[in-house]
C-alpha cells in the first residue's frame, strides 16, 4: 500500500482506509485468500479500528472481502463460476455503455484512448505487469465513462474491482500482453471508423480471451 503520511488524505478516515484497501486488493498487493490483520493494518494506516471496520463492511458488500465468524476478514477468492458470471454481466453492461459512448460521448474520446493505449504498449513492451494492468484498466474505464451514465460506470467499476487481482495474472504472459495490444488497436480502429459492430465484437473477444486464460488459473482449485 502507498505511504500514508506523505499523501493527502480524503475527506474522512473511512474513505482513506477504503481507498488504501481497495487499491491493495485490486493491484494484487493483498492476494486472494489473504487474511486482513486488522490490528497491524490499523497501526500501519495510523487509524483506529472504527473506520477500518466500516471500510471492510463496504468492501464486503462489493464482494472484495469475505468475513468468517471467529476468523475475521479475508480477501475474496473467485471460483470459475464467479469469474464467468462477472464477465457475462460486464459484457451486457459494457456493451450498452460503449454504444452510448460512441453515439454521444466526448468528441476527443478516441484521441484520449489513443494516448492511454501508448501507455499500454510501453508497459507491454517493458514487461511491466503492474503498469500494464493499470493502463489496461484506464483504457477500458475511459471508454466506459464516455457513456455519461455515472451509475452504470460505478456498476462496471465494481465488477472490474472484483477481478483485477486475477487480471494481473493474465499479463504475466508475454503472449497475453501482445494479444491485448492487438485487440486494443482493433477497438481504436473501430472507434475511428464509427463501426459499432467491430468495436463490440473486438471487446467481446478481448473478454473471452481473458476468461479462457484465467480459467486455467481457477480450474485446478475448482476441480479438487
Amino acid at each position: 500500500m502507498s505511504g500514508t503520511t506523505e499523501r493527502r488524505r480524503p475527506r474522512t478516515a473511512q474513505q482513506f482506509v477504503l481507498e488504501e484497501l481497495r487499491g491493495a486488493i485490486t493491484s494484487g498487493a493483498l492476494r486472494p485468500g489473504a487474511p486482513i490483520r486488522q490490528d497491524a493494518l490499523a497501526a500501519r494506516l495510523e487509524v483506529s479500528r472504527v473506520p477500518l471496520r466500516e471500510a471492510l463492511k463496504t468492501l464486503e458488500a462489493e464482494g472484495l472481502v469475505v468475513h468468517h465468524v471467529h476468523r475475521g476478514y479475508f480477501v475474496a477468492e473467485l471460483s470459475l463460476a464467479d469469474l464467468e458470471e462477472i464477465y457475462r454481466i460486464r459484457a451486457l453492461l459494457e456493451t450498452e455503455a460503449v454504444l452510448r459512448a460512441m453515439r454521444s460521448g466526448p468528441e476527443d474520446l478516441t484521441e484520449t484512448l489513443t494516448a492511454v493505449q501508448h501507455e499500454v504498449e510501453r508497459a507491454a513492451e517493458a514487461g511491466d505487469v503492474t503498469a500494464m494492468a493499470e493502463a489496461n484498466r484506464r483504457f477500458h474505464l475511459t471508454l466506459i465513462e464516455g457513456c455519461g451514465m455515472p451509475r452504470l460506470v460505478r456498476m462496471v467499476t465494481t465488477l472490474w474491482d472484483a477481478t483485477d487481482a486475477y487480471r494481473s495474472l493474465y499479463y504475466t504472459d508475454p503472449d497475453h500482453r501482445r494479444q491485448a495490444v492487438h485487440e486494443h488497436r482493433a477497438v481504436l480502429s473501430g472507434l475511428r471508423e464509427h463501426d459499432t459492430d467491430s468495436v463490440v465484437r473486438w471487446l467481446d473477444d478481448h473478454r473471452t480471451h481473458a476468461v479462457t486464460a484465467l480459467r486455467a488459473v481457477l480450474l485446478p482449485e475448482d476441480a479438487e
